[in-house]
C-alpha cells in the first residue's frame, strides 16, 4: 500500500523506519520529513495543518493509508477532512483529539470515567487562579489548558514560582494555549508512559516506556520535551498496567464513545505511579517524541499492521508479539536549548554509524544543505538501540553518540539512571 507520514520529526522518522520494515509498504512519503527521512523516504513540503493540502497531496499520489504523527493537524480536524474523502486515517477526530488539546476537557472526562487522576481547579481568570493557589498551597501544578509543545506544565514546588505561572500564562508565554489554566494538586511517585492503539472500542497495549524530560543530569534544569527515554519501563509492571487499562484507559474510551466520539490512533497515558498504583497525569493523542522511536525499534515491522489493525477498527483480532529486550534513546540537542539555539551547525560521522534492526540516529531538527547535515531544530537527534538487556542498550546508544562529531550539541549521560 501507499503510506502518507504527516510530521517532521524523529517520531515520524521512527514511524517511516518501522513502516518501511513491513513488505505491505510499497510507496512512503513523509510530509515535510527532514533530513534524515529524506534518505528513506520521499518528503513533501506540504503545510500539514492544512487539511486541503493534505488531501490534495494523498489523491495525487494514490494514497491508500495516512499516519499522523504530531497533535497539530489532529486538533485542526486533519484527519476528519481526510476520513471524509473516504480516506484511511491513524489518529483521532478533532472531537476526540480535545483529550490533549484541552487539559479541562480531559479532566471532564476523567470525572465521568472515574478514573483516578489529580483533583483540579480550572480558571479564564488570573486572579482567582492565584487566590487558588495561595488557598492551596504547594506544592501544586500549573497547566496551560490548550497546545503548548509539551511545554506548557510547570511543576511548583513553591507559592511564588505557581503565582509567576499564572502571569507567564495569562500574559501570552504559550500563546492562546495559556487564555485558561487547569491548576491540578501534585502527585507524588515516578512517572511512566503507557502506550495503546485504539480503534473506537478496543484497546490494546503496545508498550511502556519512561522519558527524561528535564534538561540536565539527574533530571534537574528546565522542562524540555524530552532528553532521552527507554523501553521497557520497569516502574510499570504487568500489575499496574493492567490497573490502568481497566480503571483508567477503558472507562475513558466507553465514555467518549457514548459522547459521539469513539477514540482511534494511539493513545499515550502518563501515568504516575505510587505504591503500586496509577493515576492519571495527561493523555496525549500521538506517540511521545522521544518514547516513539524506542518503541517502534521494539515494534519494528508489526507496527504498521497494528496500526493498519486500528484504522479499519479490527484490534479486537490483533495481537503484539514482544521480543524479550530493551531499547534506549538519547536525544542530541543543539547548545542553548530549551532556551534560545544556534541553528545551521554541521553535524559529521553519522554516515559511519550502523543503521539496522539493533542501530538506529533518528533525525529530529536537521536539514540537508550543500551536501552536509545542518542543525535545524532544538532536539535534533534521537541516537537509538536496542539490546537484550537495558544496560546493552545503553552501551550501543552511547557509543554511536561517541562517534558523532557536532561541537554545536549536547546531551544527557545518564538516560535510563531510574531503571539502571
Amino acid at each position: 500500500m501507499n503510506i502518507l507520514i504527516l510530521g517532521s520529526g524523529g517520531r515520524e522518522h521512527a514511524l517511516a523506519w518501522a513502516a518501511l520494515q513491513n513488505p505491505k509498504c510499497d510507496k512512503l512519503i513523509v510530509a515535510p520529513g527532514n533530513a534524515g527521512i529524506a534518505q528513506i523516504a520521499t518528503c513533501a513540503n506540504v503545510d500539514i495543518e492544512d487539511a486541503g493540502a493534505v488531501l490534495a497531496l494523498a489523491e495525487a499520489e494514490t494514497i491508500d493509508f495516512v499516519i499522523v504523527g504530531p497533535e497539530a493537524p489532529l486538533a485542526k480536524g486533519v484527519a476528519d477532512r481526510l476520513r471524509d474523502a473516504g480516506l484511511l486515517v491513524f489518529g483521532p477526530s478533532k472531537e476526540a483529539a480535545r483529550l490533549e488539546a484541552s487539559k479541562s476537557f480531559t479532566k471532564e472526562i476523567c470525572d465521568a470515567a472515574q478514573a483516578p487522576t489529580a483533583g483540579y481547579a480550572h480558571f479564564t481568570d488570573a486572579e482567582k487562579a492565584k487566590d487558588y493557589i495561595r488557598a492551596q498551597g504547594a506544592p501544586i501544578v500549573v497547566k496551560a489548558d490548550g497546545l503548548a509543545a509539551g511545554k506548557g506544565v510547570i511543576v511548583a514546588m513553591d507559592v511564588e514560582t505557581a503565582l509567576d505561572a499564572i502571569d507567564d500564562m495569562f500574559g501570552g508565554a504559550f500563546g492562546a494555549a495559556g487564555a485558561e489554566v487547569v491548576i491540578e494538586e501534585f502527585m507524588d511517585g515516578e512517572e511512566a508512559s503507557f502506550f495503546l492503539l485504539c480503534d473506537g472500542e478496543t484497546a490494546l497495549p503496545i508498550g511502556t516506556a519512561q522519558d527524561h524530560k528535564r534538561v540536565g543530569e539527574g533530571d534537574t534544569g528546565l522542562n524540555t520535551g524530552g532528553m532521552g527515554a527507554y523501553s521497557p519501563a520497569p516502574v510499570l509492571t504487568d500489575a499496574i498496567a493492567q490497573q490502568a487499562l481497566d480503571e483508567i484507559v477503558k472507562p475513558t474510551l466507553k465514555v467518549m464513545a457514548e459522547r459521539g466520539m469513539p477514540y482511534q490512533g494511539v493513545l499515550y497515558a502518563g501515568l504516575m505511579i505510587r505504591d503500586g498504583r496509577a493515576r492519571l497525569v495527561e493523555y496525549n493523542v500521538r506517540f511521545g517524541d522521544p518514547e516513539c522511536q524506542v518503541l517502534m525499534l521494539r515494534l519494528g515491522a508489526q507496527a504498521l499492521d497494528l496500526m493498519h489493525a486500528a484504522a479499519e477498527e479490527r484490534l479486537a483480532d490483533a495481537q503484539v508479539n514482544w521480543a524479550d529486550d530493551h531499547a534506549m534513546t538519547v536525544v542530541m540537542a543543539a547548545n542553548g536549548y530549551p532556551g534560545a539555539y544556534e541553528k545551521g551547525s554541521v553535524i559529521k560521522g553519522l554516515d559511519a554509524l550502523p543503521e539496522d534492526s539493533s542501530n538506529m540516529v533518528f533525525h529530529a531538527g536537521t536539514t540537508a544543505k550543500d551536501g552536509q547535515i545542518t542543525a535545524t531544530g532544538g532536539r535534533v537527534l534521537n541516537v537509538t538501540a536496542r539490546g537484550a538487556t537495558l544496560a546493552e542498550a545503553r552501551e550501543r546508544a552511547y557509543a554511536m553518540v561517541e562517534a558523532i562529531d557536532w561541537p554545536g550539541g549536547f546531551y544527557r549521560s545518564d538516560i535510563g539512571w531510574r531503571a539502571l
